[in-house]
């Protein structure tokens, strides 16, 4: 058996021997076409000494600025493709989606992220398969879930979530009357209730739900997972899958373990609860129902195969939407912390249109372009997903006279596009009015840089798009939101600042701020709404 060293000194071998044919056979392929620019790297290193690994979107825009909007770079022999500039994105992932629809084979953590033909996070040693279908790469398995997604999340089928979703914003609303310090708590609450509702027709308990808790771990640890910067060095250099887990450097072991047993869970525990539901005849409308009455034969049964695609299709939309509705809200709490100008012109515009006698809903929207210009401004000043989750190639492709290899990472940077100077002038500072024109009116609704391109879009961005405009608006008709006061009376100051890491999401880092109800009158129409009034 080799000693550690030797296992070292073997894989450094190896590593140096692949990224050698690797480069041979690219340039046997590209038959004299040139790679798009970018950062010069070193011999088998690349761009790795380059790149911030922690906010890695700020070294590509760095990069686009000198390249231009598509940039080519590789970390140990791992090559990416990055993409800049919106126009572009749409061009190669929606126009060419048949190309640009894969997603990668990131090697993370010991076996993480399953082989090319399988579900990533293999569980019970593969038999059970865990589907975060966003990572699914082979198209045919993306086929089939993307029709089962439009059965739930069509635009048309979204309104139907109107109503419970303003109910469960109002909810919110009293709980953060209630207790004005928790928004993070109530925050999660929120997204998790509407998701949960949609998806299986299941209320949570208002804290500590065991189920939320095991997503909300499972979450922290996975999403580490997906970063395909990260994962090139445990991919280039087998030697690190090989640590034991008791050793520094061998936590990721540990937590796979954990996150196997998580992903089981998380996965299996809600359709069984639909399924018991629905043998008693107490089952609520759900996407797991809609999905098992659509595919169930005359016993009310499901094949195995279809089974676990509903499963994956759920545990997906559970995952993306909990996530992004939480990290939004928060941003928005900030931004209203910061700019009270911001607040108190939307809260004019709200009591313009829709008066005092009554909470705002949706028929509302198209006469609140201010409320939708700070929707708008929250999403593009700090996005939470600064990158996109990265695509793949399925073939190799030729644009502009650049070759683009088959099997690259492509990676939309959305921090870039939402800090485009030539359409977002002073694009640190947040400015509601960049999104309306000078007589007031919108310009410009929801784009796919938030959502994500082509066959790889967010599913379920019409509920998110509901959920969080319902709670913005909802939230500047009733609550005010200011810096808090210390003993002597003064506000404390806020200075933002953001979480950022391996995650593919950022937010605010904890910060003081005050909520209370605007009026009286504020807190009896919440209360009369959770009263059914």
């Amino acid at each position: 058996m080799l000693t550690i060293p030797e296992l070292l000194i073997f894989s450094t071998f190896l590593l140096l021997l692949s990224v050698s044919i690797r480069v041979w056979r690219q340039r046997r392929q590209r038959k004299g076409l040139p790679l798009p620019p970018g950062p010069k790297g070193l011999p088998i290193l690349g761009n790795l000494l380059d790149i911030n690994v922690s906010k890695p979107w700020l070294s590509y825009t760095d990069w686009a600025k000198k390249h231009g909007d598509i940039v080519y770079l590789s970390i140990l022999g791992q090559e990416f493709i990055i993409i800049s500039s919106e126009e572009l994105a749409h061009t190669l992932m929606d126009q060419r989606s048949g190309v640009y629809s894969e997603r990668p084979y990131v090697s993370t953590s010991s076996g993480w992220i399953s082989p090319p033909d399988c579900y990533p996070m293999g569980t019970d040693g593969g038999n059970v398969s865990f589907g975060l279908t966003a990572m699914i790469r082979l198209l045919n398995y993306l086929v089939a879930d993307r029709k089962m997604y439009h059965v739930g999340f069509s635009k048309e089928a979204c309104r139907e979530y109107q109503s419970m979703q303003l109910q469960k914003v109002h909810q919110f609303l009293e709980n953060l009357i209630a207790s004005p310090t928790q928004f993070s708590a109530h925050s999660k609450t929120l997204a998790v209730a509407i998701i949960m509702a949609i998806t299986y027709g299941y209320d949570p308990a208002p804290a500590e739900d065991p189920f939320v808790t095991k997503v909300e771990r499972f979450i922290n640890i996975f999403f580490r997972a997906l970063s395909p910067e990260g994962a090139a060095l445990t991919g280039a250099i087998p030697f690190l899958q090989h640590i034991p887990s008791w050793l520094p450097g061998g936590m990721y072991k540990r937590r796979a373990g954990e996150c196997r047993g998580l992903a089981h869970d998380i996965l299996n525990d809600p359709v069984e609860y639909v399924k018991v539901e629905m043998a008693g005849g107490t089952t609520r409308h759900s996407l797991v129902r809609d999905l098992w009455g659509r595919y169930a034969t005359k016993d009310n049964t499901v094949t195995v195969e279809d089974e676990e695609t509903i499963k994956a299709v759920a545990a997906t939309v559970f995952l993306g939407g909990a996530e992004s509705t939480d990290s939004v809200l928060t941003m928005f709490l900030l931004v209203m912390v910061l700019h009270p100008e911001v607040q108190i012109k939307a809260q004019e515009e709200i009591d313009r249109v829709v008066g005092n006698s009554r909470l705002p809903d949706f028929s509302d929207r198209e006469r609140l372009p201010y409320v939708e210009a700070v929707y708008l401004e929250t999403l593009r000043w700090q996005p939470i997903i600064p990158k996109a989750l990265p695509h793949a190639t399925s073939t190799s492709d030729i644009y502009n006279g650049y070759y683009i290899p088959k099997g690259v990472n492509v990676v939309a940077n959305i921090w870039a596009m939402t800090h485009d100077e030539t359409r977002f002038p002073d694009p640190m500072s947040y400015k509601p009015e960049r999104h309306l024109s000078p007589t007031g009116e919108l310009l410009q609704g929801i784009t796919s840089p938030y959502f994500g391109f082509g066959r790889r879009k967010c599913p379920g961005l019409y509920v998110a798009d509901q959920s969080i405009w319902a709670s913005i608006v909802s939230s500047l008709a009733t609550l005010r939101i200011r810096k808090r006061k210390d003993s002597t009376g003064c506000e404390i100051d806020v200075k933002p600042e953001f979480t950022a890491g391996l995650a593919l999401s950022i937010r605010p880092k904890p910060f003081a701020y005050s909520i209370e109800p605007r009026s009286a009158n504020a807190e009896r129409l919440i209360r009369a709404s959770n009263r059914g009034e």
